[in-house]
């Protein structure tokens, strides 16, 4: 029993080696970020689009919402050109086809500094429990913004 866990293990070595690129069910677990479609979704190179887990952006691509300019540049400050990390949730796509992650460059996560700094809102879909664990926090952050009137909770007004 122990000679066949053995070789098992060998052979899932042999299958992972120091070469390949590690990652998970969903996808890569960092890529080069060669596009930025919005403030929450970004393109990796392959033509492979990402949206950010409990994030949502105001609009800036079909329509122009209040703010959604503003935080389309501060996401692309963050990763045009960056190799990211990514962590998937639960479900690995969204209804677009679109990856789901959280996303992390220089060793901070876009995602929760999207929120922190009032450049989105948080969105939570119980149904798929992604980002279930960490909702809460994103809340919080929220809170935290919006108290503050940072970013679009201090310039845009509800109509």
């Amino acid at each position: 029993m122990r000679r066949i866990a053995w070789m098992a293990a060998a052979a899932l070595a042999a299958a992972c080696g120091p070469d390949d690129e590690p990652g998970s069910d969903c996808g890569p677990s960092s890529a080069l970020v060669v596009a930025v479609t919005d403030g929450d979704t970004i393109e990796i190179e392959g033509g492979v689009k990402i949206r950010y887990l409990l994030v949502d952006t105001p609009e800036s691509t079909t329509k122009v919402e209040c703010y959604g300019p503003e935080a389309k540049a501060y996401n692309s400050g963050l990763v045009k050109d960056q190799v990211v990390e990514l962590k998937y949730g639960t479900e690995c796509k969204d209804r677009y086809g679109r990856l789901l992650a959280f996303v992390s460059v220089n060793g901070r996560e876009v995602n929760s500094l999207l929120v922190e700094k009032g450049f989105a809102d948080v969105m939570y879909f119980a149904e798929t429990g992604n980002g279930k664990d960490r909702v809460e926090e994103f809340y919080d952050l929220r809170d935290e913004a919006k108290d503050a009137g940072r970013g679009m909770w201090g310039a845009c007004v509800d109509d």
